[in-house]
């Protein structure tokens, strides 16, 4: 450990019974330096970092030392880490909806991070709450602090998030995914802001991802962890110009970007899906507004916007399962729950749209016993099991046996056991390691061109959108803003949201990321 570094990992281990899930993992940070660490999910990353707090659950046996500014952390009692937890050390989670307390305002929660590691009185926790709801961004945080957390907008609770982190004024932050639950504006926004925080307070930051563009925008140092072993760590601009590992360039090798594939062929053929006029009104709230949208057979149109533009609400409108307040939607002519038996549903998180109680084949099948179809369906299973490269034993595991990617070509056989003519995908990679959302977007790109059916893909991954769509449609607060073919829409954007939404995706290249956050600096707002 040199005598410079605010925290020294040497010869780390952390098993779990036969399971070592950390092996020999050797890292330093200095102040007010930031720290990668990434890697696929499993890799042990957040085992790493739940070490170095003292949060592993009992089962854990930890060896090896953890050294924060010299003080011994393995093996530390529970007061002594009480002590640094908050004060020396804080952690930002990964969702923000789970990490504040629903039924307590975010003013009383910061107060009582405080009010733990200081004497404070309460109105004097309030006063500072104020403070750091400033600090961190929050607008009007005299007004903001009596709000709960579910009256706050999903980069505000982040932001909450990162105030109770700042609160007691640590040296170092672990960031545990913290932008990927985000649009990608808001990510832009809790980018800047730890790196701002870095650069007034000295604070220095273990960065969890799995996300090289967050890497490359906000990095100084970058340790790459596979299967619990430490593969490669180099400076951030060294390490994506030349990685040495074959495992690092795999990863940079699977980053979407913008801009890297040849414009698709326009499709003329006649309508899969068609929404005319679509308007959707909850009491006062209007979700979508006079929306017009078409996707052909055999077409791919990539459906973007942040949160709450009204990207699901459109995908239920188009799957039938919502009618709208005006307009009228057609799949193949006809009304979309007539048509329900030619449309196919990926959805975002496999874990939860598959039953665990069901094993892989009865899953998959299951479309086809509700729509009474007849024939073998074991048979069936097993051509689809085939068609997106899992092997055919797989058939009788149950979801929870299988990876995120594994589950998520399961949901992609179960779409199309029916040999659907439209099939509706809502953030079917978000949830995904890099490598993983690679393979699965190669898969569907083969089995669309295979099968030809016609596709709407949501997502607010530019990027992904672009490696995949052929014609892109921008939400934004209901209304469509612009939509066309998807080089002209993502790459010359002729609307001012959609130029936003664009400069806010990181460059997975250092260099260039930081030459253009500075060429952006300088446009005024």
């Amino acid at each position: 450990m040199s005598t410079t570094d605010l925290l020294a990992i040497s010869g780390l281990e952390v098993s779990f019974g036969d399971v070592r899930a950390v092996r020999e993992v050797d890292l330093t940070i200095a102040p007010g330096e930031i720290l990668a660490l990434v890697g696929e999910s499993g890799s042990g990353k957040s085992v790493t970092a739940r070490a170095v707090l003292g949060l592993l659950p009992a089962n854990a046996e930890v060896r090896g030392s953890v050294r924060l500014a010299g003080r011994e952390l393995v093996g530390a009692g529970e007061a002594a880490l009480r002590e640094v937890r908050g004060r020396s050390v804080a952690m930002v989670f990964q969702e923000p909806a789970t990490a504040l307390n629903p039924v307590r305002t975010v003013g009383w929660q910061l107060a009582a991070v405080l009010r733990a590691h200081r004497a404070l009185s309460r109105s004097a926790a309030h006063r500072a709450a104020v403070e750091l709801l400033g600090l961190v961004g929050i607008p009007d945080p005299a007004t903001r602090v009596r709000h709960y957390p579910h009256q706050l907008s999903g980069g505000q609770k982040q932001r909450v998030v990162i105030a109770l982190a700042l609160a007691n004024e640590p040296d170092l932050i672990i960031a545990d995914e913290p932008t990927t639950a985000l649009d990608v504006t808001v990510q832009a926004e809790i980018l800047d802001l730890l790196r701002d925080l870095r650069d007034r307070l000295g604070t220095a930051i273990l960065l969890i991802t799995h996300n090289m563009g967050v890497v490359a925008d906000l990095a100084d140092r970058v340790a790459v962890l596979r299967h619990g072993e430490l593969v490669e760590q180099a400076p951030v601009d060294e390490l994506f110009a030349g990685p040495t590992r074959a495992y690092t360039r795999e990863l940079l090798a699977a980053v979407p970007r913008l801009g890297h594939r040849d414009p698709a062929p326009p499709h003329t053929s006649t309508d899969a899906l068609r929404l005319t006029g679509v308007t959707v009104r909850y009491g006062d709230f209007t979700a979508l507004s006079t929306v017009d949208l078409h996707v052909a057979r055999g077409e791919v149109v990539g459906l973007v916007g942040e949160s709450g533009s009204g990207k699901s609400t459109l995908g239920r409108v188009a799957a039938g399962v919502l009618r709208p307040t005006a307009g009228t939607a057609a799949v193949l002519g006809t009304d979309p729950g007539a048509a329900r038996a030619r449309l196919g549903f990926v959805f975002q998180d496999p874990g939860s749209s598959l039953n665990p109680r069901m094993t892989v084949a009865d899953c998959i099948a299951e479309p086809l016993r509700v729509h009474r179809r007849p024939g073998d369906h074991r048979r069936r299973v097993a051509e689809l099991l085939d068609a997106v490269r899992l092997p055919a034993d797989h058939a009788d595991r149950r979801p929870r046996e299988l990876s995120g990617g594994q589950r998520q070509r399961v949901g992609i056989a179960r779409a199309l056991a029916l040999s659907p003519d439209l099939l509706i995908a809502d953030e079917p990679t978000s949830a995904l390691d890099v490598s993983v959302q690679a393979s699965i977007l190669a898969l569907l790109t083969e089995l669309q061109r295979e099968h030809g059916f016609a596709c709407l893909f949501i997502s607010h991954d530019l990027a992904v959108v672009d490696s995949l769509a052929h014609r892109v449609a921008v939400l934004h607060r209901g209304h469509v803003v612009e939509q066309g073919p998807h080089h002209e829409v993502l790459r010359t954007p002729a609307a001012a949201y959609t130029r936003r939404l664009v400069d806010a995706v990181p460059i997975p290249d250092p260099v260039a990321q930081r030459a253009r956050r500075a060429t952006l600096a300088e446009v005024p707002a």
